[in-house]
């Protein structure tokens, strides 16, 4: 499965910015998919993942209650609208696709090529 990651970009603190992952088959429909970040020099964390079917997610704690997934299967595409965006939330994020249905933060088989977000204080 071919992941596109795009929308990111250089905001402010407190700004929004929604990313975007195309994939190129419909594999994916069947898939929980998920984001992940990686800042410099910092190991890659877990964002957030939904279930193949958009109606379970699950957030890792310093994302909660401002970013939200969400995915449209019908365009193949998987979504991370970022709120209230922090200089500590800066990284390179990357979507992924699962081996199994479920959301979960584990079990990724497939990797997009990352789209840079960077927040100023």
């Amino acid at each position: 499965v071919q992941l596109q990651a795009s929308g990111g970009g250089l905001v402010q603190a407190g700004d929004s910015l929604r990313l975007s992952c195309a994939a190129a088959r419909r594999t994916a429909s069947n898939n929980g998919m998920g984001w992940f970040r990686q800042a410099p020099g910092r190991e890659r964390e877990f964002v957030a993942a939904i279930d193949y079917r958009g109606q379970t997610t699950y957030y890792a704690d310093s994302v909660k209650g401002r970013f939200t997934i969400s995915r449209d299967n019908a365009k193949n595409t998987l979504y991370l609208q970022m709120n209230n965006l922090r200089p500590e939330d800066t990284a390179v994020y990357y979507c992924a696709v699962r081996s199994m249905s479920t959301a979960s933060k584990n079990d990724y088989r497939y990797w997009g090529q990352g789209t840079q977000v960077t927040v100023s204080s």
